[in-house]
């Protein structure tokens, strides 16, 4: 008796074939290859004798390239271009803006101000800058080797730095806003108006700081550590003492004499009634993402992210109760798109969710924030921002915006200074 043949077998028996002819014979038709071009950096190794033999020299106002950190004192906002120096422009019309100059400052990443006396990194040294003629800027005093980790060879005063440079790829991996070294996309500073010691009167920023003042002191954190400064004499900051934090550093933000710390993975909160020694009350540990602080008297507002050295993070806004600030409680966390800085006035919230835009929200009730949405503005790329006495001032990409916020739930826009080749996000 003969077996009848199965012709479904038979057919799906074809279609192997078929398959199998396709992956050996070669094909006709022409491979598509995407190709990315983006900005990153290289290590360069320079001798710090070297760097500080060089003048540092006070320029006429320009264009901006790469817009760091935003800081305001007075009528005057900041703007630091990293790794190059700072600008300052004349703010006293946030409706117009004008240009004043650059002090070029190579390796400057991080400024604050303290009783018109500028603060301003310079590779491992800290720079002070008498400001009270901004048109006749002075440096005043260098304190040498106070940001050692940059030293790639500490006995022979060799530094490791970054210079940009521009790259094509064949990978779907970009590195972000201002590249993967070089310039961290840790922007702009976190200071709180309130925080003055003495007579001194202080600047003011946003929220991802890694210089900030308070109580006579200038706090400075890197990936690994607190740096305390006595600055009661203005020009000629002394450095006290380095405190090891662990891994992750990235943003510091003052308030009531405490200090509030964001890292990696978690928040930590110090205490500084005794300025030139601050000790630890508490940390707060979250998953691995990046993270800025904000803080009032009852609340700590904190934004996670991923992005490209947290990778594993979440995007959300979470909302701590740091009314015992020796434990920490999380009520509530908020999803968000990929939230960068953030800034607080009173019971409104502003987050730079980065590509994504700029959105507000009323906090006043912090257990029903996402239903308290007042505006989501999606072409005002953002990264930090800062909630200042005559405008809400928007760092992003593109430039530095500036809104009139005395009606938080309509942002009206004054100005914007955009920059000469803006970058992605």
């Amino acid at each position: 008796m003969k077996n009848k043949s199965n012709p479904t077998i038979g057919k799906n028996l074809h279609l192997v074939l078929a398959f199998m002819m396709f992956l050996v014979l070669p094909s006709c038709h022409d491979e598509v290859t995407n190709t990315y071009t983006y900005k990153t950096s290289y290590p360069v190794y320079l001798e710090m004798s070297t760097v500080r033999q060089a003048d540092i020299i006070i320029e006429p106002g320009k264009e901006l390239d790469n817009p760091g950190k935003i800081y305001i004192y007075g009528d005057y906002l900041f703007i630091n271009e990293p790794q190059k120096g700072i600008h300052i422009l004349d703010n006293s019309n946030p409706a117009s803006p004008k240009n004043i100059n650059f002090i070029n400052i190579p390796g400057n990443v991080d400024l604050a101000v303290n009783s018109e006396i500028l603060y301003a990194d310079n590779y491992v040294d800290l720079l002070s800058f008498d400001i009270s003629d901004v048109r006749s800027i002075k440096m005043v005093d260098r304190e040498e080797d106070v940001f050692k980790n940059m030293y790639s060879n500490f006995d022979t005063g060799q530094i490791i730095t970054w210079k940009d440079t521009v790259l094509t790829s064949e990978s779907d991996m970009m590195w972000g806003w201002g590249g993967w070294w070089g310039r961290p996309e840790f922007l702009a500073m976190a200071n709180d108006a309130g925080s003055k010691g003495g007579g001194q009167s202080y600047g003011q920023g946003g929220s991802m700081a890694r210089f900030t003042l308070m109580s006579g002191h200038l706090y400075a954190v890197d990936e690994y550590s607190l740096r305390v400064f006595d600055v009661n004499k203005e020009d000629e900051p002394v450095f006290i003492k380095n405190i090891d934090l662990g891994w992750g550093i990235e943003t510091i933000f003052p308030f009531q004499e405490k200090l509030f710390i964001g890292s990696n993975t978690g928040m930590h909160i110090y205490d500084a009634r005794v300025p030139s020694d601050p000790k630890k009350m508490a940390e707060y540990s979250h998953f691995t993402a990046c993270d800025p602080v904000v803080v009032n008297e009852d609340y700590a507002f904190v934004t996670l992210r991923n992005g490209q050295f947290c990778r594993q993070g979440v995007n959300e806004l979470q909302v701590l109760d740091i009314k015992d600030p020796y434990n920490p409680k999380l009520l509530k966390a908020y999803e968000m798109l990929n939230p960068h800085g953030l800034g607080l006035a009173g019971d409104f919230l502003y987050i730079a969710e980065g590509e994504h835009g700029l959105k507000s929200f009323n906090v006043a009730d912090v257990m029903n924030i996402d239903k308290n949405q007042l505006e989501f503005l999606k072409s005002m790329k953002s990264v930090d921002i800062i909630p200042g006495p005559k405008s809400l001032i928007v760092i992003g990409p593109d430039g530095v915006c500036q809104f009139d916020y005395s009606t938080p739930s309509v942002l009206k826009p004054l100005s914007c200074i955009q920059v000469k080749n803006p970058v992605i996000v």
